[in-house]
């Protein structure tokens, strides 16, 4: 829906929560292992991928850097960097915060075929895309990452249906 449609929905996740569903990764993981090293995919996979190096006692990262957003609106991958050390991917752990459109994880695919790629929050469209994810939201829902924001009052959901 990036770009076609407005988002009507909104998912504001804490630092405290991030760190529960990267660590919740982290496990689904573990019998996976053991791998050569990860690829984070940034900037979004930059937070995730350090907490699950951490959990799995991966030494070895890596970056693919990509740019697709700007703010709410997806565009054209553009391909900045990529894991050279990573080869063709076998043995290797991608790790992203999201998979969207899937629209990334199709780049980076492409560059890392035989990578197994995990993601903390998968939509529909890009779900199919990713081998391992932690929570499933809708398609039309906005994720707010935390460090993305910062608190401030929200009007309940109720007021936001008023007429």
């Amino acid at each position: 829906m990036a770009g076609d449609a407005p988002f009507t929905k909104n998912y504001p996740v804490s630092w405290d929560q991030f760190h529960r569903d990267s660590k919740a990764l982290a496990w689904r993981l573990l019998e996976r292992g053991p791998w050569k090293g990860i690829v984070a995919i940034t900037r979004g996979g930059l937070v995730p991928a350090a907490i699950v190096a951490r959990e799995l006692d991966v030494r070895l990262i890596e970056t693919v850097s990509i740019a697709s957003y700007d703010h709410q609106t997806q565009s054209t991958v553009k391909i900045l960097s990529t894991a050279t050390d990573a080869g063709d991917g076998a043995g290797w752990l991608i790790v992203d915060d999201l998979v969207d459109t899937g629209a990334t994880a199709k780049a980076v695919r492409a560059l890392l075929p035989k990578a197994h790629m995990a993601a903390v929050y998968a939509k529909p469209a890009g779900k199919p895309l990713v081998d391992t994810f932690i929570t499933e939201v809708s398609q039309d829902t906005w994720i707010h990452f935390p460090w993305d924001t910062e608190p401030q009052f929200v009007r309940p959901i109720v007021d936001h249906h008023k007429p």
